[in-house]
This record gives C-alpha cells, sequence and structure tokens, in this order.
C-alpha cells in the first residue's frame, strides 16, 4: 500500500520559509497570494492493510517523520 505523509507547520507557527516564497510570488507580480506554508511530502509503501497501515504510520510520524511540538500532518493511504 503506498501513503502520502503530508506535514505542515502549526498555524500558530511561524514559517520564514513561507514567508519568503509568499514574497518572491508577490514581487514576480503573482497575484491574490494571501499566505504560503511550506511543508514536507514524503511517501511510504508499506506491507498490510488500510487500518494497520494507518496506525503504524501515525506512530512512525509522530515518533520519527513529522515534530509534533510544531507540525501537523495527514495521511493519505492509496491501495
Amino acid at each position: 500500500m503506498k501513503a502520502k505523509v503530508i506535514i505542515t507547520p502549526k498555524a500558530e507557527v511561524l514559517d520564514p520559509q513561507g514567508k519568503t516564497v509568499q514574497t518572491a510570488l508577490e514581487q514576480m507580480g503573482c497575484t491574490g497570494v494571501r499566505q504560503v506554508r511550506v511543508g514536507k511530502y514524503i511517501e511510504v509503501e508499506m506491507d498490510g492493510d488500510h487500518d494497520t497501515v494507518k496506525t503504524k504510520l501515525s506512530e512512525y510520524a509522530d515518533k520519527f517523520l513529522a515534530n509534533p511540538n510544531i507540525e501537523d500532518y495527514r495521511l493519505k493511504l492509496e491501495d
């Protein structure tokens, strides 16, 4: 099963990289950009059923892939 882990800074955490990208977009003439948040995207292929993979991957994300103090994560699983 392929799993996608999308990690983003928590809303209350400053994102200087996102602000830099937003400023660059504005300087290039892109309009309507209100906010940019930069995160991480990780693909993992794992064996197991949907519930087992989700449980294990959540554990891995909490322990290693994301910093729970400053980041949130979402999982998307594909069969």
